[in-house]
C-alpha cells in the first residue's frame, strides 16, 4: 500500500493521499524547483496532464522546496500539476526518494529523482528510480493507461 501523506502545496492548501482515493496517482519526486532537468520534467507532466486525466490518473510533483519556491516555479513555467512541499522529507523518505547521492566525488543526502504510480486501490503499481527526464512522462502515461 502507498504510504499516506498530507503536506502543503502551491496555492495554500494541503494535498493528501486520501484526496485521490479511487483514482490512479502519479507522484514525481524532483530534486529542486527551477533547475533544468526538473523544469523539463514538470513541463512534460503538465503537457500530458489531460492525457493522464483521460486515463483516470492525477499527477503531483514533490520536492523539498518551500511552498513559495514551488509557486514561483509554477508561475514561471505555467505548470498546471500541483506541487507539494516536503521540507521535512517525511514523504520523500516514506517513498524512498531521499537518499545518498554523489556528485563530483562528493557524497551527500538528497532527493533521488523518482516516480511512483499508485493504482486506484491505493497500491503502488510501479516505481521508477534514478529517472532520466527525456521521454519519462510519456513512459509513465503508458503505464498509467495500462493499469
Amino acid at each position: 500500500m502507498a504510504p499516506s501523506f498530507s503536506l502543503p502545496r502551491d496555492g495554500g492548501s494541503n494535498a493528501s493521499l486520501a484526496d485521490y482515493a479511487g483514482k490512479k496517482l502519479v507522484l514525481f519526486f524532483y530534486p529542486r524547483a527551477d533547475t533544468p532537468g526538473c523544469t523539463r520534467e514538470a513541463i512534460d507532466f503538465t503537457r500530458l496532464r489531460s492525457a493522464f486525466s483521460e486515463a483516470g490518473a492525477e499527477v503531483l510533483g514533490i520536492s523539498a522546496d518551500t511552498v513559495k519556491a514551488q509557486e514561483s516555479f509554477r508561475d514561471k513555467h505555467q505548470l498546471s500539476v500541483p506541487l507539494i512541499s516536503d521540507e521535512q522529507h517525511q514523504m520523500l523518505e516514506a517513498y524512498g526518494a531521499w537518499g545518498e547521492k554523489s556528485m563530483y566525488g562528493r557524497t551527500f543526502m538528497g532527493i533521488i529523482r523518482t516516480t511512483v504510480l499508485i493504482d486506484a486501490d491505493g497500491r503502488i503499481a510501479r516505481i521508477w528510480r534514478n529517472v532520466r527526464v527525456d521521454g519519462h512522462a510519456d513512459e509513465v502515461l503508458a503505464a498509467a493507461q495500462a493499469i
